[in-house]
């Protein structure tokens, strides 16, 4: 028995929460009741509780905020709540320019431990960004490699560094300017290339090859970029939009 006169069982608190977080009893926001309450709840004490509540947690079947409570299901994308802003405040050039100073350096720590199934999965990826037949796949698979490569880095926060780029880049209207700068410039074979070229530097494990392999792809992007939303740009719309078909 614990102090507080209720059981310590830990296995029957973690039965009854998974039995709560089927029901139809929760809050409309998911929120759970507190540890005092499922702990009179269930009957047993509230070390059990905390005890289930950990590996739920760890199951990603309920998420936490401080000063607020817990909650049943994933954790929400808090970087998405704030996409909008963050995409108000900024524009592509200066996502490019962060992405020139983060992005070779991830490809760098990339060379130094990436893993021999990380590396045939960049391969894999490159192939698909060339082969897809429309932009949506393009991007979906682009941002693929590049957070393959970031994730590859090993380090948690240039990850998180790069994640929020990431989210910025993602917006629709940005995903259509990149594809019309890659369409109207004809970069795709000149991408694949350059994608290989990262990878085979990685590959080998020659860091300062591959930083430059990095910063080399994203200097075309950059120009094509420029170059789409210039005033020298003369394209019509329907004409961007044959480019794309």
């Amino acid at each position: 028995m614990a102090a507080s006169g209720l059981p310590e069982n830990s296995t029957h608190a973690l039965e009854k929460l998974r039995g709560l977080l089927g029901s139809d009893n929760l809050e409309p926001d998911g929120k759970l009741p507190t540890e005092r309450a499922l702990s009179e709840m269930f009957g047993v004490s509230r070390r059990a509780i905390r005890r289930a509540l950990e590996v739920l947690e760890a199951e990603g079947r309920i998420w936490r905020r401080q000063g607020s409570g817990t909650y049943a299901g994933q954790r929400p994308d808090e970087w998405s709540q704030h996409v909008g802003s963050l995409i108000a405040g900024t524009n592509l050039m200066e996502i490019m320019e962060v992405r020139l100073r983060v992005e070779p350096q991830l490809a760098q720590l990339a060379a130094m431990r990436a893993k021999p199934d990380d590396i045939d999965r960049m391969y894999e990826l490159t192939k698909k960004i060339f082969t897809s037949g429309d932009a949506d796949s393009r991007e979906l698979w682009d941002g693929a490699l590049h957070r393959l490569i970031a994730q590859s880095a090993g380090n948690q926060f240039f990850l998180t560094i790069f994640d929020v780029i990431n989210h910025v880049r993602q917006d629709e209207a940005w995903q259509t300017i990149r594809e019309l700068a890659r369409s109207i410039n004809r970069t795709r074979p000149v991408t694949y290339a350059q994608h290989v070229a990262i990878i085979d530097a990685i590959a080998a494990r020659d860091p300062i090859r591959a930083a430059e392999a990095m910063r080399q792809h994203l200097l075309v992007l950059q120009e094509s970029l420029i170059r789409i939303t210039s005033l020298d740009a003369q394209h019509p719309e329907k004409e961007l939009a044959e480019e794309l078909k």
